[in-house]
């Protein structure tokens, strides 16, 4: 059995909450949770990030970002940005609620929501990670 190769972190976000993240260099998997674990539903916002969120409070328990260098690599034009391709697939008021959380405290910290004007009638939603909030923790 191998040793895991695991980094943590506390931060303190401006509101005062705690965040932890915990970050497993051989999986390139980031893991941020938002106070203690509670009941939640798992979304996929896209293939690599899935947010997990309680939908009687409303509250963001996790977030999870597979290939998180790679998602978080700037490029000569900002920051890699990923479709949020599964959010039109989910009921309406459980993707309001989603787009809610992602873009209030503590999820808007480390991941931004954006869209692209695909024609005057089409908005097409994107995302993309915060990398300079992380720098503590790979």
């Amino acid at each position: 059995m191998s040793n895991l190769n695991l980094h943590q972190t506390e931060m303190i976000l401006v509101n005062g909450e705690t965040v932890r993240l915990v970050y497993d260099e051989d999986e390139d998997m980031l893991d941020i949770f938002f106070g203690e674990n509670e009941p939640a539903t798992g979304i996929e916002l896209t293939d690599h990030i899935l947010l997990r969120l309680n939908q009687t409070t409303g509250r963001a328990v996790s977030l999870t970002i597979l290939h998180f260098s790679i998602l978080a690599e700037q490029t000569e034009y900002g920051p890699r940005s990923y479709q949020l391709d599964n959010i039109e697939k989910l009921p309406e008021d459980l993707r309001e609620l989603v787009v809610r959380v992602v873009t209030t405290a503590p999820v808007n910290q480390f991941l931004k929501l954006s869209h692209f004007q695909a024609s005057p009638t089409k908005r097409v939603p994107f995302t993309y990670v915060e990398p300079h909030r992380f720098a503590s923790v790979t």
